[in-house]
Formats: structure tokens, sequence, C-alpha cells
């Protein structure tokens, strides 16, 4: 998967870029389509803020936005959320269907 990265009145070191890549690695492996990624990193005042978009084929794409004082945890909420999303995409209607129906 390739990733892009994007810097918006920020520095980022190659270390976070490299934890960047780890996560967006990890998550990739859970999601079967995943194409590219971008990360974005905004910096505003004292709040550091990261934004994923992954990209997958045949489906709608992954979005999540972290917010901290500092890129390392803005960072780490970010994965969470899309972590969490990747659970869902993987879980389709017919299981969600099925679930409520043997209940």
């Amino acid at each position: 998967m390739e990733v892009v990265y994007h810097a918006h009145n920020a520095v980022i070191s190659d270390r976070m870029k490299e934890r960047a890549s780890r996560g967006l690695a990890k998550l990739s492996q859970r999601l079967d389509r995943a194409v590219d990624a971008t990360v974005r990193f905004h910096q505003d005042g004292p709040t550091r803020r990261v934004e994923i978009r992954i990209n997958t084929a045949g489906q709608r794409d992954l979005v999540s936005e972290g917010m901290a004082r500092y890129y390392g945890p803005a960072l780490k909420i970010a994965l969470a959320h899309l972590e969490s999303q990747v659970g869902h995409a993987r879980r389709g209607p017919k299981v969600k269907w099925q679930r409520h129906v043997n209940a």
C-alpha cells in the first residue's frame, strides 16, 4: 500500500512517518482491498491534528482524525478510530441481519 504524507504548517520527523506507516501496514493486513493512504499532519497553535484516509477498491474510503497537543498521541487516536472502522467494514450487512434474527 502506498502512503502519501502531507504536512500543513508542520514539521514531521522521519520517526513519525515510520510510526504512521507501521500502523497503516497493520491495518492493511486486516483490510483486503486497501489501495493507498493519505496522512495529513496539521498544526494550528497548540493543537496538532492527524487525518488519515485509506482508499479501498470497491468500497467507501475510511477516514479518521485525531487531535492532541502532540503528534504522537494524535496519530494514536487516528489509528484507533481507523481500527474500529476496519472492524465494522469487515462485518457485512448479512452478518448483522443474522445476528438480529437469532437474538
